[in-house]
């Protein structure tokens, strides 16, 4: 009678990763310094393009309307006034954006900023020790 008493194992990095992959999934969600500035950074420009889609889209449709009104109806003053209205505000919504976005940039700046050196003087202590 032979005893083989042999251990044999097998590494698979690509199966490593994907096991890390999975893990990730289950453990409680903590943000990094880095991924809230991301975050912040994302709200800030996602709130003031909200902003200006609905400003252009009310503009939109109120072009459309005045477009309607000339169209439909015959009433050719009413319409070309409403449509000018409409087409005004479209035009408005591009500075919306850039002056909305820059409130909410000067609003939300502290934050950002000492995040920023919080990571940078982190950064500086992992490399000196």
């Amino acid at each position: 009678m032979e005893h083989n008493n042999k251990f044999e194992y097998t590494y698979s990095a690509a199966d490593q990763t994907e096991l890390e992959l999975i893990r990730k999934k289950y453990l409680p969600r903590v943000e990094t310094k880095q991924e809230r500035i991301r975050r912040l950074d994302r709200s800030v420009t996602n709130r003031a393009c909200a902003i200006a889609i609905m400003i252009g889209l009310i503009g939109t449709l109120t072009m459309g309307f005045g477009m309607c009104l000339c169209m439909e109806w015959r009433y050719y003053v009413a319409g070309i006034c409403i449509g000018i209205l409409g087409i005004g505000m479209i035009l408005l919504a591009y500075p919306a954006y850039q002056k909305f976005l820059n409130i909410q940039r000067a609003k939300i700046a502290p934050k950002i900023l000492q995040l920023y050196d919080d990571l940078t003087t982190e950064t500086q202590k992992s490399e000196i020790d």
